[in-house]
């Protein structure tokens, strides 16, 4: 998919929304989620920020900006939060956050700012000014490229008291944050079932081939199954924060470990010759392997460990 059928696509989709979480069709937010991560993980990057982004502000009780493509830039490196300083126009956002994905491509961001209670800021990318700018020079990888993902600054950039979402610490603490925790899960099943789909256009069928096809199966419907409980549970009790908080936990490390599974069997299948010459399946893989590190892995595992003891 070339850059400028990307943004075609991903314009396609945006103007189709999944359900929101919690509203009773969850399992089906998780369910489109997966087939345009199956269909590419660049695209489904870009559409699950945008699709976030709304419901945030859905749970925030507003309304998206109307044909504005949305990113989400939360991504906190200790110590080195964007500071929210008062002035006698509004507020000033200064400081520097990477891992903002479409930088180039969205309309508008929200982005965290402060600690440990952060505020959210709803950024307009489009105004024509050079308080904000991008660099995309850190990032190293060709897995993502398409993203435009950036290091972005702020630098005092002014910012409205009406593009201030929610109090200090709403974005972490509520159940939305959680509920939108397992969209990510969802687009690496997606992304792990484009390359079974690849295995099974194969012509290699000898037994070893043929078991590692068989576990990727059972892989893949795992997957399917996490996410379709977790979305029946989130609509059972949307507003439970702990029991969110555990479930996200616990669906992203099942939809990890299933996504390792693929990629270590997919190698063991077929050797070097689709992660070397087959362009399409190489990025796949490579991909699939950074995003799930969205994941944090034991990090996750002890909290989540910390919460079911608390819970009992």
């Amino acid at each position: 998919m070339t850059d400028r059928n990307l943004v075609e696509r991903l314009k396609e989709l945006v103007r189709n929304p999944p359900p929101l979480p919690g509203g009773g069709h969850t399992a089906e937010r998780h369910q489109r989620l997966f087939q345009v991560g199956k269909e590419n993980l660049s695209l489904v990057r870009l559409a699950e920020a945008h699709w976030d982004a709304v419901a945030i502000l859905a749970e925030a009780g507003r309304d998206p900006e109307p044909n504005a493509i949305y990113g989400v830039w939360a991504s906190e490196i200790p110590g080195k939060s964007l500071r929210l300083d008062r002035d006698n126009d509004g507020w000033r956002l200064t400081g520097s956050k990477m891992f903002c994905s479409g930088a180039s491509l969205a309309d508008r961001a929200l982005v965290t700012a402060g600690s440990p209670a952060p505020l959210l800021v709803d950024v307009n990318l489009r105004k024509q000014h050079d308080t904000i700018k991008f660099d995309y020079s850190n990032w190293k990888t060709n897995a993502f490229g398409a993203t435009k993902t950036a290091t972005v600054t702020f630098d005092a950039e002014l910012v409205a008291p009406c593009e201030i979402v929610g109090e200090p610490g709403w974005y972490l603490e509520r159940s939305g944050f959680w509920h939108g925790a397992c969209g990510p899960a969802a687009c690496w099943a997606g992304g792990a079932a484009g390359l079974f789909e690849y295995a099974l256009t194969q012509s290699r069928h000898d037994p070893h081939t043929m078991a590692h096809v068989g576990g990727m199966s059972a892989d893949v419907w795992a997957m399917h199954c996490y996410l379709e409980q977790a979305g029946r549970e989130i609509d059972a009790a949307p507003l439970d924060v702990r029991a969110a908080r555990i479930r996200a936990r616990a669906t992203r490390h099942l939809v990890e470990q299933c996504c390792t599974d693929v990629l270590r069997r997919l190698a063991r299948a077929y050797g070097p010759h689709p992660l070397a010459m087959q362009e399409e399946i190489a990025i796949r893989y490579q991909e699939l392997g950074l995003y799930i590190r969205q994941s944090h892995a034991e990090r996750d595992l002890e909290a989540l460990g910390l919460d079911v003891i608390e819970a009992e």
